[in-house]
C-alpha cells in the first residue's frame, strides 16, 4: 500500500506541510502479479501515475468512494492513462439517480473543466455498483455503504493473503455517541490494516459535526471495536500542519496501547506499507 494523497477536503501543499504532503485522497494497492487498485481518485492520483509506465501498458482498476472534488480531481492528471491503449475501470456508488458516468461527464465538462472524460485517450470504463462483493482480478472486494454526505462506500480489499479497509470518509453519530454502524464493523472486523478518517480533535467536531467527518478518538474507537492490528489515521484536514500531526501521535500511541491496537500511524505522502513492515520513501 503506498499513499499518493492523504488530506481531505481541498489540497494544501506548503512548507508546513510538506512532509506528510497536501495531495486529496489516494492510495495504490499493488502486488507483483496484478493490476493495481487505487481506493480514490484525489490529487494523489497524478503521482501515483508518475510511478506507472506510460508506453500505453497501463492497467488500474480505481475503487471511488463518493465523488467530492477531493476524491475525483486526479483523473484528468495520471499521464499513463493518456496514451494509446491504456485502460482505468473506474467503480463507485450511484449518486442521487445517476451512474457513476453520467456523474463525471456533469462535472468534469466546460464550463467547470476544459478536458472531458471522453477527451482522454486511454479507455476508461466506468462500474456503477450497489453494496455487494466483487471480484477484481484475484482481488476479492466488498463495497458497503458508510455514514458522510451523499452515497458513500467504504471498502474491504483481500488480496495474496492480506486484508485492508479503506474508510476514507465517516461521520461520527451526531448524537455524540460512539455508536459504530455495522456495515462499518463488517468492512474493518480484523483487517490488516485500517485506513480511516481521522480529520478532526474533538474541539474541531464541535463546530463541524454535521460535515460528514469524525475525530481521531473515533477512528481509534472503531479500529478497537473491528480488532484491527494497524491504524493509519488519513484525511488529515488542511489546516493541520506536520506539526500539530506530530504533536498529536504520542498521546494518540498510548491510547492505542490501552485499547489493544498494535500499531497507530499518520498518514503521509510516500509513506508504503508492506506485510508488517512500513518504510517511508520521500518524493
Amino acid at each position: 500500500m503506498t499513499f499518493h494523497g492523504v488530506r481531505g477536503s481541498t489540497p494544501c501543499s506548503c512548507e508546513a506541510n510538506r512532509r506528510h504532503g497536501g495531495n486529496t485522497a489516494c492510495v495504490a494497492l499493488e502486488t507483483a502479479d496484478s493490476d493495481p487498485i487505487v481506493f480514490d481518485l484525489g490529487t494523489g492520483f497524478r503521482f501515483f501515475g508518475e510511478t506507472q509506465t506510460d508506453d500505453g501498458s497501463f492497467r488500474a482498476h480505481a475503487l471511488v468512494t463518493h465523488l467530492h472534488w477531493d476524491h475525483v480531481q486526479g483523473l484528468p492528471f495520471c499521464v499513463p492513462l493518456n496514451r494509446p491503449g491504456a485502460r482505468l475501470d473506474v467503480y463507485g456508488p450511484p449518486q442521487e439517480g445517476v451512474s457513476v458516468a453520467e456523474a463525471f461527464e456533469e462535472f468534469m465538462r466546460p464550463p467547470y473543466f476544459p478536458v472531458r472524460v471522453g477527451d482522454l485517450i486511454g479507455d476508461i470504463e466506468f462500474h456503477t455498483i450497489d453494496a455487494d462483493d466483487l471480484a477484481i482480478g484475484d482481488a476479492k472486494v466488498r463495497a458497503r455503504y458508510v455514514p458522510h454526505i451523499g452515497p458513500t462506500f467504504g471498502y474491504r480489499v483481500e488480496l495474496a493473503g492480506a486484508t485492508v479497509a479503506y474508510l476514507s470518509d465517516h461521520q461520527q453519530p451526531l448524537d455524540g455517541s460512539f455508536e459504530v454502524a455495522p456495515e462499518v464493523l463488517e468492512l474493518a472486523d480484523g483487517v490488516d490494516l485500517l485506513i480511516h478518517d481521522a480529520q478532526y480533535t474533538d474541539e474541531e467536531w464541535a463546530l463541524k459535526s454535521h460535515w460528514g467527518h469524525c475525530t481521531i478518538d473515533y477512528a481509534l474507537h472503531v479500529a478497537h471495536e473491528a480488532g484491527v492490528r494497524r491504524l493509519a489515521l488519513f484525511h488529515h484536514d488542511p489546516a493541520h500542519s506536520d506539526e500539530v500531526i506530530d504533536g498529536f501521535m504520542p498521546a494518540v500511541r498510548e491510547q492505542a496501547d490501552r485499547l489493544g491496537i498494535e500499531e497507530v500511524l499518520a498518514a503521509s505522502e510516500g509513506l508504503t506499507i508492506t506485510l508488517g513492515r512500513v518504510t517511508a520513501a520521500a518524493r
